[in-house]
């Protein structure tokens, strides 16, 4: 099969997952497991279509099950590479051809991987990808200038926080919120957008220039 056959790259990380996690498996998804991420769609039943990693966070036997269960394994030296798992298996998911990619389990107790992570999302957008972060409490996406963000109401996201991944971003314009901007300008550091929500069934966001962040979350 090739990946025209599948809607989009679902990428399982090695962070935080869940029985929550399998909810968010269509029919049409390309499922890449990185490193332990594979071993848990493995275990669940659920085998990858691609897994790839150092697998230094699992064992030998794991590493085997998984390479029985996985149509393909892309396994890598731990000392000699330069990226992480995660970073790796967005890097295969884009040159595959997939413009659509979902990280789930890329948010965890290791803050540092958490946000290596949410920069992804920044590298993913300039290879011409839509990616998002996904986890049980949080979904993470990037907004670039010119693109309108449709959001519609979500009681599992009731929030949602807009944090500048550039110094500023200008031009930033809600509807649909219970606090709405018009033409505003955030910086780093700044809690302007934090802790929003939809005042409407459907709302938006346009920025002018300037990378943002919109963090949909519940507690």
């Amino acid at each position: 099969m090739t990946n025209a056959n599948y809607s989009r790259a679902l990428i399982f990380s090695g962070g935080n997952l869940g029985g929550w996690a399998l909810s968010r498996i269509c029919p049409d998804d390309y499922l890449i497991g990185a490193d332990r991420g594979a071993l848990f769609l493995t275990r669940q039943g659920r085998a990858p279509h691609l897994a790839v990693g150092d697998f230094d966070s699992i064992s030998q036997n794991e590493l085997d099950l998984v390479r029985s269960a996985a149509a393909e394994t892309l396994a890598f030296d731990a000392v000699d590479k330069d990226w992480t798992d995660t970073e790796l298996a967005v890097k295969e998911a884009i040159a595959r051809g997939f413009r659509d990619i979902v990280v789930i389990g890329g948010l965890g107790t290791r803050f540092d991987h958490s946000l290596a992570n949410v920069h992804l999302l920044n590298a993913a957008a300039e290879a011409g990808c839509r990616a998002i972060l996904v986890d049980e409490h949080n979904e993470i996406r990037l907004l670039a200038a010119g693109i309108t963000e449709r959001l519609e109401a979500d009681s599992q996201y009731p929030y949602v926080s807009l944090l500048p991944l550039t110094p500023a971003v200008t031009g930033i314009t809600l509807q649909g919120f219970k606090y709405p901007l018009t033409d505003a300008t955030i910086t780093i550091g700044m809690s302007l957008g934090v802790s929003n929500e939809l005042a409407e069934p459907c709302g938006s966001i346009r920025i002018g220039s300037g990378k943002l962040l919109v963090v949909r979350s519940r507690d």
